[in-house]
């Protein structure tokens, strides 16, 4: 499952310091909502919530940053990146690996070309 293309409905069932967390387990981009209305694109690498002024850390879309957002300017975190992690598990590793095996053995048998 990957959060990719979600978009979050912060209320009663789900908080913002819970979308920040899943937003910096992410592995893509995200779109952080300002209370402001403004958007940044970007990949947020860090956060924390135990301090005096909670905030996230993030390099926009163009590698900028880092830039330091506090959660109290925070609206919403949207999931519009590509999730760079999806189908990145040990089993696909795996398969993959073995599969690339088979075809260099296969190369191999034929000779060169």
């Amino acid at each position: 499952m990957t959060l990719q293309g979600w978009v979050p409905e912060i209320g009663e069932f789900l908080t913002l310091a819970e979308v920040i967390d899943l937003a910096f387990d992410y592995r893509g981009n995200t779109t952080v909502v300002r209370a402001d209305g403004t958007e940044i694109e970007g990949y947020v690498f860090n956060r924390d919530r135990e301090a005096p002024e909670p905030f996230i850390q993030i390099f926009d879309a163009a590698g900028n940053g880092p830039m330091r957002i506090p959660y109290s300017e925070i609206r919403n975190i949207k999931f519009t990146g590509r999730d760079m992690a999806a189908g990145n598990s040990w089993q696909a590793w795996l398969e993959r690996r073995e599969r690339e095996k088979v075809e260099k053995a296969a190369r191999h048998e034929t000779g060169p070309a």
